[in-house]
């Protein structure tokens, strides 16, 4: 039995990467990290079958290889791609079975395109469908009745992939859930609304197997739990490591954690700010996040030698022109290493489309285009025009030379030296995407 699993093609992971950013992390890349969800089916696959890998986004998908079943995974953006591939295997009668969080939101959606849909977390699905599938018994819905125990998971199967073809394979995870109901966020619909942890062993056996020291823990929030976080980072001290890894920005306020963090090898955090505008983090069920702190949480991060990524969201029903314009001046003043700066995107299963949908806001239901570089929905207190023109302006004046200069100052060591070279290919790559010349903006 010949099983092959498939990630489909994703601009934002794949043929993105930037021709200065490739010079700087890794000439041959073709996309940022692999699918490490198929990594870890294959490894729940049973030994006497076949199973093989192919993530669009480093190769082609072979669609006249001899296989026996094809497994999808799929954001929302890359459905519409999952879908191509599925029907063109069902063409030669290949059966097809999805999974993922848009499959798991809109399983009936994917079942035109597929034979099985596994709706929410794979493992024990997984395995009853192959079981089933053996005896010529395939359903169409797979789930479980409860969330899955992290304790004893294999080691994902890393050796079916192209290690050159990515940034980096060295991605681990740690917890899944979040507690949190952010209403532009699917991840408590897909993993529940409580934290679970992997125990701490089993996360450094594995990070112990990995081909070099430097380590993304792709958990949602790294710091879900103070004592089982401090547990983790005193268990990463002896690898020496350096890994970076997302959480919220209410680290900051806990020193003791952050220098933790530090000296167990952290280097970088992605944290999602969202918005400078009180009303609008409100709005978005971030209540959590403070942004009269935020310039003051920043400086405490950078002083613990640990540089930021702050991720801020453009488009919510609160956001109206001056409060557009503040978040944008703010963070361009902060002192953050990085941003990025998104639509408002409404994934289906989240508080956000539910509305959007209720009030028939939506612009349209291409999800090819559900990818927070486009806009999808009518706003509320701006026209579509204006949100757009920000969005634009927001990149085009954080990775602007002079706010470079101005964030990032003197820089010494060899991280902050790489922190700078990343944002002048920012600059470079920002003003050649949007087409904005160097003194426009």
């Amino acid at each position: 039995m010949r099983v092959e699993l498939i990630n489909p093609d994703n601009p934002t992971n794949a043929a993105n990467v930037p021709f200065l950013q490739k010079g700087l992390l890794s000439w041959r890349a073709k996309a940022y990290s692999p699918p490490l969800n198929l990594c870890m089916i294959a490894a729940y696959t049973a030994g006497d079958i076949e199973v093989s890998l192919t993530d669009e986004c480093a190769r082609p998908v072979d669609f006249e290889k001899d296989v026996d079943l094809v497994g999808l995974t799929a954001y929302t953006n890359t459905a519409p791609r999952a879908y191509q591939i599925a029907d063109a295997f069902r063409r030669r009668h290949v059966p097809v079975v999805m999974g993922g969080v848009h499959a798991s939101t809109l399983p009936e959606e994917a079942l035109e395109h597929c034979d099985s849909v596994v709706i929410g977390e794979a493992e024990g699905a997984w395995q009853r469908l192959i079981q089933d599938f053996r005896e010529g018994n395939l359903h169409r819905i797979y789930h479980n009745d409860h969330l899955v125990n992290l304790e004893g998971l294999p080691k994902p199967r890393r050796d079916l992939l192209t290690p050159e073809a990515y940034v980096t394979i060295n991605t681990v995870q740690t917890t899944r859930g979040c507690p949190h109901n952010c209403s532009f966020c699917s991840v408590t619909r897909f993993n529940g609304r409580t934290y679970r942890f992997r125990p701490i062993q089993e996360v450094i056996e594995e990070i112990e197997t990995l081909p070099s020291p430097n380590v993304f823990i792709i958990d949602d929030n790294i710091f879900s739990h103070r004592e089982r976080t401090r547990e983790l980072f005193e268990a990463l001290m002896p690898l020496r490591i350096r890994w970076g890894s997302q959480c919220t920005v209410s680290i900051a306020r806990d020193l003791e954690m952050l220098d933790l963090a530090a000296k167990s090898g952290c280097i970088g955090l992605a944290m999602g700010l969202e918005s400078f505008s009180r009303e609008s983090l409100e709005g978005a069920h971030k209540r959590f996040n403070d942004p009269d702190r935020f310039y003051k949480d920043i400086e405490a991060i950078k002083d613990a030698g640990i540089f930021i990524w702050g991720s801020f969201v453009l488009g919510f029903d609160e956001d109206d022109t001056a409060g557009l314009e503040k978040t944008i001046q703010m963070a361009k003043t902060s002192r953050l290493d990085f941003a990025c700066f998104n639509f408002l995107t409404p994934l289906p299963g989240t508080v956000v489309y539910d509305k959007f949908e209720r009030e028939d806001r939506l612009l349209n239901k291409n999800w090819a285009n559900y990818n927070m570089a486009n806009l999808v929905f009518q706003p509320s207190k701006v026209s579509a025009e204006v949100l757009e023109k920000k969005v634009k302006k927001a990149w085009l004046e954080f990775y602007s030379l002079k706010a470079v200069f101005h964030r990032l100052g003197a820089s010494f060591g060899k991280i902050r030296f790489f922190v700078w070279l990343v944002n002048l290919a920012l600059c470079f790559y920002t003003r050649k995407k949007l087409k904005w010349t160097w003194w426009e903006g």
